[in-house]
C-alpha cells in the first residue's frame, strides 16, 4: 500500500510538471514576429506577453531609467538572417537578446550579445552591442498585452512595442539593401 502511494504520488508530481512546459498557459504567454526582406531573409523576435491587469505600466511595473526585460518569463530573442541596420547602428546577422531602456524624454533598444538567460537580471553594459534611440508616442488607446511586431514598410521593417498607452518604434534596414 505504501508503494502504490509513493507511486500515485510521483505519478501526479510527474503530470504536473509535464503541464507547467506548456508556455501557453502561462500568465504570460509565448508570442512572435517576424518581417521579411525583398531577398527572403527575416528576422524573428520571440518574448512572452505580460498583461496590464489595471496596473500602472510605464513609471510604476517597469521603472523608467533602468533596464528592462521587454517581455517576462525568458528572455526576449532578437534573430536575424542577414546584416541589418537599426537606426544608424549596424547589427551583424545572428541572435541576440533584445532590452529596453524606457524613459519619459525617450526610449532606447539595446541589444545584448549575451543569449539563453531568463529575462532578469539584466546582464550588464559590457554585454550590448549597441543601445539605440527609439521614437515614442502614445496609442490610439489602451494596450492590455504587451505587443512587439516587426511590420513591413517599403525596403524596412518597423519595431514597434506597445503596452499601455505607449509605442516605442524604430526602423530596421537590411544592410546590403540599398
Amino acid at each position: 500500500m505504501h508503494r502504490l502511494l509513493i507511486c500515485s504520488m510521483l505519478l501526479l508530481s510527474t503530470t504536473g510538471s509535464f503541464a507547467q512546459k506548456d508556455k501557453s498557459k502561462r500568465p504570460s504567454p509565448p508570442a512572435a514576429t517576424q518581417c521579411s526582406f525583398a531577398d527572403g531573409k527575416k528576422m524573428t523576435i520571440d518574448y512572452s506577453q505580460p498583461s496590464m491587469k489595471g496596473r500602472k505600466i510605464y513609471g510604476g511595473l517597469v521603472p523608467f531609467n533602468t533596464e528592462w526585460r521587454t517581455g517576462a518569463n525568458e528572455a526576449t530573442t532578437f534573430v536575424t538572417e542577414s546584416d541589418v541596420t537599426i537606426g544608424d547602428t549596424k547589427v551583424p546577422h545572428g541572435s541576440y537578446t533584445l532590452y529596453t531602456l524606457p524613459a519619459e524624454a525617450g526610449w532606447k533598444l539595446i541589444i545584448s550579445k549575451k543569449t539563453g538567460q531568463w529575462g532578469i537580471p539584466y546582464p550588464g553594459k559590457e554585454f550590448d552591442l549597441a543601445r539605440i534611440d527609439m521614437r515614442g508616442s502614445k496609442t490610439e488607446g489602451p494596450v492590455e498585452k504587451l505587443l512587439i511586431s516587426l511590420k513591413p514598410s517599403n525596403d524596412s521593417c518597423n519595431l514597434s512595442i506597445d503596452w499601455e498607452q505607449t509605442s516605442a518604434q524604430v526602423d530596421i534596414r537590411e544592410s546590403s539593401a540599398k
